[in-house]
C-alpha cells in the first residue's frame, strides 16, 4: 500500500505543482530525502468541515492490525518504553517501564493500573479529527482503522501533554520540548504523505517555520 501511495503522491505533486508554495532552505531549495522536500509534495487546502467526525470512525479503540496477538497500544508501549516488564510473564501486555517523554523531555515511570495507566498515553501524531478534516472523510472504515493503528502515526507520550494537544495541528500546538519539534513535524509530514492527506495553509507555514531551523531533517519512515 505504501508504494502505491508514493506513486500517487508523485503524480499529485506534478498535477498540483502550481497550487502549493515551495518550502525549503533560504535559497528556496530542499534537499532530497528531507522533510522539507516531502512537505513540498503535500497539497495545500482549507480545512474541511468536522461534520460526521467521531473517534469511532477510526475503529473500535486499539486493534491488533498486525496480527501479532497484541493490541496496538501495547505494541507502542513495548516499542517506546525502556526496562519493560510484561504482565503475567508474557510478552504482550506492558505492566511497567520507563518513558523518556519526547513531548516534555522528562522521564515518566509507567505502571499499568487504575489511576496510573493514563500517565502515559499513545498520541496520534496527526490528530484523528485533523485527518478527518484533511482527507480521511473519503476513506472507508478499514482504511481509517489502519491509519489509527499505524505505528508511524503513534508515539507514547506524557498523558497530560497529550491531553493539552487535543486535536491541534502544528499551527496550534507544538511539543514544549523544543529539541523534539523537528522530529515531530517531520513525522506529521510523513504521515500525511503516506496517506494522501493535505495540509492547511497555516499548518504548512507552521511546519515550514520549524523545519527552517533544521533544513537537513530527514523525512520520517
Amino acid at each position: 500500500m505504501r508504494a502505491g501511495r508514493a506513486l500517487a503522491l508523485v503524480v499529485a505533486g506534478l498535477l498540483l505543482g502550481g497550487c502549493t508554495t515551495p518550502a525549503g532552505d533560504a535559497d528556496g531549495s530542499a534537499g532530497a530525502g528531507t522533510a522539507l522536500a516531502q512537505l513540498q509534495t503535500l497539497p495545500v487546502k482549507g480545512r474541511a468541515p468536522k461534520t460526521g467526525y467521531s473517534r469511532a470512525q477510526f475503529g473500535d479503540g486499539w486493534v491488533d492490525t498486525d496480527h501479532n496477538g497484541c493490541d496496538t497500544r501495547n505494541d507502542v508501549l513495548g516499542r517506546d518504553l525502556r526496562d519493560v516488564r510484561f504482565k503475567g510473564g508474557g510478552d504482550c501486555v506492558v505492566a511497567s517501564g520507563s518513558l523518556t517523554d519526547p513531548y516534555g523531555g522528562g522521564t515518566i515511570r509507567f505502571r499499568r493500573g487504575q489511576g496510573t495507566s493514563d500517565d502515559v498515553q499513545i498520541d496520534h501524531v496527526v490528530a484523528l479529527s485533523n485527518a478527518w478534516q484533511t482527507g480521511a472523510q473519503r476513506w472507508d472504515a478499514a482504511e481509517r482503522t489502519e491509519f489509527a493503528n499505524d505505528r508511524l502515526e503513534l508515539l507514547a507520550v506524557d498523558g497530560p501533554l497529550n491531553s493539552s494537544k487535543g486535536d491541534g495541528d502544528a499551527a496550534t500546538w507544538l511539543p514544549p520540548n523544543t529539541a523534539f519539534r523537528c522530529t515531530y513535524v517531520a513525522r506529521q509530514v510523513a504521515v500525511k504523505a503516506e496517506y494522501g492527506l493535505w495540509v492547511t495553509p497555516a499548518e504548512r507555514d507552521a511546519i515550514e517555520r520549524v523545519l527552517a531551523t533544521c533544513p537537513g531533517q530527514p523525512a520520517a519512515d
